[in-house]
C-alpha cells in the first residue's frame, strides 16, 4: 500500500506544478510596460550568413543586453538589424558599433531613443485565438504605430513610439477588460524581457 500512496502523492504534486486553471482564469492577466527602450538599426550589413551573429557577438562582447530583434533584407545583398536594448546601454552601443565599423561592413546607424515597449501578459497565449488580433487592432484604433513586435507562450509585445506609449497601455486594458484600477506590470531598466 505504502507503493499506491507514494503515486498519488507524485500526481498531486504534478498537479500543483500545472494546475487546471479552469475556465474562469483569465487569459490575460496583465499589462506591463517600459519606458527605457532604445532602438538601434544596423543599415547595409552585408546580407550573408554569420553577418548578424557577428553584430550580436560583438554587443554581448561589451556586456549589452539585446531584446527583440528584427532582420530586414534588401534586394541589393544588404540587410537592415534592429534590435532593443537598455536605453543605459546606448552609449555603449554606439562605441562599440563605430569600433566595430570595418568588421561588420555595415553603411550607417542609427539609435532612437524615443520609444517604449507594451506587452499583454498571460498564461492563454498558445491556446486561445485571436489574441493578437485584438491587441494590433486596439492599437490600431487608437492610432498607435508599431515599430516592433515580440511574442512568447505568455507575452505580445509591441515597441511603439514613447508619446504613445500611455495611449497604447490604456487601449489595452480596454481591449481585455481589465479593470482599471488593477495594477500593472511597470518593468524598469529594461529588465522584464
Amino acid at each position: 500500500m505504502s507503493d499506491n500512496n507514494s503515486n498519488n502523492d507524485e500526481t498531486k504534486s504534478m498537479g500543483d506544478i500545472f494546475p487546471d486553471l479552469g475556465p474562469e482564469a483569465p487569459v490575460i492577466s496583465g499589462i506591463a510596460h517600459d519606458r527605457s527602450e532604445a532602438l538601434a538599426t544596423v543599415r547595409g550589413v552585408p546580407n550573408e550568413p554569420g553577418m548578424a551573429a557577428k553584430v550580436f557577438t560583438e554587443l554581448a562582447s561589451a556586456g549589452i543586453n539585446v531584446d527583440m530583434i528584427v532582420q530586414a533584407g534588401a534586394s541589393v545583398g544588404t540587410a537592415d538589424i534592429s534590435f532593443t536594448v537598455p536605453e543605459s546601454t546606448v552609449q555603449q552601443v554606439q562605441d562599440v558599433l563605430l569600433d566595430k565599423h570595418e568588421e561588420l561592413g555595415y553603411k550607417s546607424f542609427d539609435v532612437n531613443t524615443k520609444v517604449g515597449k507594451v506587452a499583454v501578459v498571460g498564461v492563454g497565449m498558445k491556446t486561445h485565438s485571436g489574441l493578437a488580433a485584438k491587441f494590433f487592432t486596439a492599437l490600431s484604433e487608437e492610432g498607435i504605430n508599431v515599430l516592433m513586435i515580440s511574442t512568447s507562450e505568455i507575452r505580445i509585445a509591441a515597441l511603439v513610439p514613447l508619446e504613445q506609449l500611455d495611449a497604447a497601455v490604456r487601449a489595452l486594458h480596454t481591449a481585455y477588460g481589465l479593470d482599471a484600477d488593477q495594477i500593472e506590470a511597470v518593468v524598469y531598466g529594461g529588465t522584464g524581457r
